[in-house]
């Protein structure tokens, strides 16, 4: 369907502007440098033919391709964001194509030793033979979610270009900040205008999503009493032993490297203290709601009875929940999951249907009233220096939303 080098020069466009988002700006786009790709994207819908392209004061750009049927057809909608995550380096991208790839390790950067191996990333086996885009080992590559992008501009531009390939009417929007968790926030459900949509950010080819983690952040403070040392007995308490209490009292095995597929945990993500006050920072996760309440009882039933113990209160907690499962949002409308899978089977891609052990913009759109399922967007090893995407796999995601948007308007027929 699609040209490999365009769609190669198109994606490498992208990833060498740097979108990095910050969880500590208060502002939408957390960054200036957000706008450079956010601009340009307008700019490309333009030229490649689609209609009513906006970008708001918060950088979010929709655009518009008319229905080309007779009959009426259900608005659907394709979404992507542009920021990349704050947690390793997005400046100066220098990605590395390598051609009908061997199945041996890749040299990503000789001078620093370090290697994408498929000794420990196993899925690059999957790729034999395939164009394969990493990094050279000191930044990410920003495939996620810059893949995503790639692929629907791609997608649109082959519709506008082939009338022939009957459709309904197509939304598309890009976003910032959704590695922050705030892709949703200022999305404007009623002016994109779809019944439902797709995000094109999952992993390997052939994901197909619409469960994903119930997610809170948990932030405990634990206050200590600083005394001279030498004059300490019975007098000082302090904090990080208390701290240390907490942490070692929770299931140990509840954490994100003993857990998989719908099994929650709890996440401490830092630690910050001294006598007097400890911080600790934790993500809390789980599929099942009724579960994912129960760990954040048993956080602060935990709290509780240390402090009893001492019989003061030295732990306080604020728990703020993040986003929601939108399996609840998508099962009574089951047939936009239905319609992904016959489009990926339909171009000869066996559908990998799971849950998501994170979450997406999709999952807060889908409380917003738009349903929101993901797609595979072909990248792995996200947020980091391993980070790498099959040209081949772009291709079929782009292939996938062609398809989509047909199936829809046959189905409606």
């Amino acid at each position: 369907m699609t040209n490999k080098q365009h769609i190669i020069d198109r994606f490498l466009s992208y990833v060498r502007i740097d979108t990095q988002s910050d969880p500590e700006s208060t502002s939408t786009p957390s960054t200036m440098k957000q706008w450079d790709l956010a601009n340009k994207l307008v700019d490309e819908l333009k030229v490649i033919g689609m209609q009513d392209v906006t970008i708001d004061e918060h950088a979010y750009v929709m655009a518009s391709l008319p229905a080309n049927v007779p009959h009426e057809v259900p608005v659907i909608g394709f979404v992507s964001h542009f920021d990349t995550t704050p947690d390793f380096s997005g400046t100066n991208v220098n990605p590395q194509i390598v051609e009908n790839y061997d199945g041996k390790d890749i040299v990503l950067n000789k001078e620093k030793n370090i290697i994408l191996s498929p000794e420990y990333f196993d899925d690059l086996l999957q790729y034999k033979g395939k164009t394969i885009i990493t990094t050279d080992g000191t930044t990410l590559l920003g495939a996620d979610d810059k893949a995503g992008i790639t692929e629907i501009m791609t997608a649109m531009e082959y519709l506008v270009n082939n009338p022939d390939i009957l459709h309904g009417k197509i939304r598309v929007c890009f976003t910032p900040d959704e590695e922050i968790g705030r892709g949703a926030h200022k999305f404007d459900v009623e002016k994109f205008g779809a019944e439902w949509a797709y995000t094109m950010d999952g992993s390997q080819i052939g994901e197909l999503e619409y469960e994903n983690f119930n997610a809170a952040r948990a932030v405990v403070k634990v206050e200590g009493k600083s005394v001279h040392p030498g004059y300490a007995k019975d007098k000082m308490v302090n904090s990080m032993y208390i701290a240390q209490d907490f942490i070692n009292s929770l299931p140990r095995m509840e954490t994100p490297e003993h857990t998989e597929d719908r099994q929650g945990f709890f996440h401490l993500s830092s630690i910050n203290g001294d006598v007097e006050e400890t911080i600790l920072e934790y993500i809390i996760r789980d599929h099942d709601l009724g579960h994912f309440q129960a760990r954040k009882e048993m956080m602060q039933d935990l709290a509780s009875e240390i402090c009893s113990q001492y019989d003061r209160d030295l732990i306080t907690i604020e728990i703020t929940d993040q986003y929601r499962n939108m399996r609840e949002k998508v099962e009574p409308v089951m047939h936009i999951v239905d319609l992904a899978r016959d489009a990926m089977e339909a171009v000869d891609i066996e559908p990998i249907i799971k849950p998501i052990r994170g979450g997406t913009d999709g999952a807060q759109l889908s409380f917003m009233g738009l349903p929101c399922p993901n797609i595979f967007a072909g990248g792995h090893n996200f947020h980091g220096k391993y980070e790498y995407v099959p040209v081949e796999s772009m291709q079929k995601a782009a292939e996938v939303i062609v398809k989509l948007a047909e199936l829809t308007a046959k189905k409606y027929e």
